[in-house]
């Protein structure tokens, strides 16, 4: 009996590790997502560039979230034995895989705001800042009850702030940064002439799609496997994280009047306002928030089309930073037995929850990119971002013709 108790431990332990382990794989995946998303967005000479950072910005969050950022959410370090890393088939290891690919997202988000126009270094630098300080603080919060305030919630508003897939956590944190990042940074050049704005058409809208169907595809184990144990899991995490995906795409598709960038973000807009929810949401709410969240994305990203001082080229702040706000403020409309929802959350908790979370990326995010802009300059000169960031800072271009100008 014994012999067999431990065994069916064995196997659960190994289960668990397995299932989290595929987890971390397809958010990793994601990042491809992130980069041919950014390729084919921008211009022709910025298109290695947008390659480069989301695989170098990865680089530099592990180590930052290995050494330090980890350990500031969680209290848990890896610098213990080998042999006690192994604990329950290294589960605490594939964990800590899983959560470094949503924290490794925040620079990837960013990447897309600030894109033609950034210097490479610093802002690798600043990636890691994020990654290892800033991001880590909200995490903690939200995710393993740092400073008390889930308990006071809790205990002022009947539930916690409830995320759970990082709606807030991940999305708007990084959105949030973004928009303070692009901000610091200013307009690319040659976006306003002669009072007018002008707006730069994609590159290559099939890279384009294949960026939004990487992201689409791997945000179900985004979703799905943040229960991190099988015993967790859930088909309605699944068919919610559908649903919103859907209702995204089909509200691009009427709004977008058929252009085939907004077609591939909606879904984007709907899953990212989805992840709070997404455990507790009937499916018809999903489809609504969804729906919602796609409508948020368009109308906010056309208007900045015209603001020559948020030179947004992915449109993160909206996507992300707009959609993932109202998806934690949606958790506890949707989220609750009156909208259909399993109950178990508040919409106080989930407006202060929420807005903690924009406040510590947005004071973070001035502190950490003001600082890197006084010292050294977060800026490419002139004469480079004419060149492109292809040429100027990876000495190459995306294609042996001619470079587009």
């Amino acid at each position: 009996m014994v012999e067999t108790n431990s065994a069916v431990a064995s196997l659960v332990t190994g289960g668990n590790t397995l299932f989290v382990l595929l987890g971390a794989i397809m958010v990793l995946a994601m990042h491809a997502g992130f980069a041919f998303l950014e390729l084919g967005t921008v211009r022709a000479k910025n298109q290695v560039n947008a390659l480069v950072k989301i695989l170098t910005d990865f680089g530099v969050s592990t180590l930052a979230y290995f050494f330090v950022g980890y350990q500031l959410a969680y209290g848990e370090n890896f610098l213990g034995s080998a042999q006690s890393l192994m604990a329950d088939n290294g589960y605490a290891l594939v964990k800590f895989f899983f959560l470094l690919t949503f924290a490794a997202a925040i620079p990837a988000i960013v990447s897309g705001g600030i894109a033609e126009r950034a210097r490479f270094y610093p802002m690798l630098i600043c990636s890691a800042l994020m990654v290892g300080l800033v991001y880590p603080l909200f995490e903690g919060i939200a995710w393993n009850g740092h400073f008390g305030l889930q308990a006071w919630l809790e205990a002022h508003y009947g539930a916690a702030f409830h995320d759970f897939a990082g709606s807030v956590v991940v999305h708007a944190v990084g959105g949030w940064i973004g928009l303070v990042a692009l901000l610091l940074l200013g307009t690319r050049r040659g976006r306003v002439r002669n009072g007018q704005v002008l707006s730069f058409a994609p590159s290559n809208i099939p890279m384009l799609a294949l960026g939004s169907w990487i992201l689409i595809v791997g945000w179900f184990g985004f979703n799905v496997m943040s229960a991190q144990k099988l015993d967790g899991i859930s088909g309605l995490v699944a068919v919610n994280s559908l649903m919103a995906m859907v209702g995204g795409t089909l509200v691009a598709l009427l709004m977008g009047r058929n252009d085939p960038g907004f077609i591939h973000n909606g879904p984007l807009a709907g899953l990212v306002a989805v992840c709070a929810g997404s455990d507790l949401m009937h499916p018809v709410g999903a489809l609504v928030v969804g729906g919602v969240a796609a409508a948020i994305f368009i109308l906010v990203f056309t208007w900045l089309q015209r603001k020559p001082k948020l030179d947004d080229v992915l449109g993160v702040w909206p996507l992300h930073g707009l959609c993932g706000a109202w998806g934690g403020i949606a958790a506890g409309l949707f989220g609750s037995e009156a909208w259909g929802g399993l109950g178990g959350v508040s919409l106080m908790s989930q407006l202060i929850g929420t807005l903690l979370g924009v406040s510590i990326a947005v004071v973070g995010a001035f502190i950490v990119y003001g600082l890197m802009a006084k010292l050294v300059g977060i800026r490419l000169t002139q004469e480079e971002e004419h060149r492109g960031a292809d040429l100027a800072i990876h000495k190459i271009s995306a294609t042996a013709g001619e470079v587009q100008i």
